[in-house]
């Protein structure tokens, strides 16, 4: 069976949250063509000042949230105080309900 890219998306430089600076990749501009996945952003500074702010509180009820680190490290902590740490090629999934 043959594969053939049917489209390419470019993400582009955006704000979200309480100032946190990212790429986003997919978005409200590709909900109907990439449903289910509803958002993919990439955090790629090395600036702490970038995404340290984090997100206010803001509800997942019924999505899966998933984090992967290509390289370094990040702490994930939720409006339930969960936290855990992933680093290089790791991968944490939160289901919130």
């Amino acid at each position: 069976m043959e594969r053939k890219i049917s489209q390419q998306v470019r993400g582009y430089r955006t704000q979200d949250g309480a100032g946190v600076n990212l790429v986003r990749v997919l978005g409200n501009a590709t909900i109907k063509e990439f449903d289910p996945i509803l958002m993919l952003d990439s955090f790629d500074s090395i600036n702490p000042d970038d995404y340290t702010a984090g997100f206010p509180m803001h509800p997942h009820r019924g999505i899966e949230t998933i984090s992967y680190v290509y390289r370094g490290y990040m702490t994930h902590r939720d409006s339930l105080s969960n936290e855990d740490t992933i680093g290089d090629g790791e991968v944490i999934a939160n289901y919130d309900c």
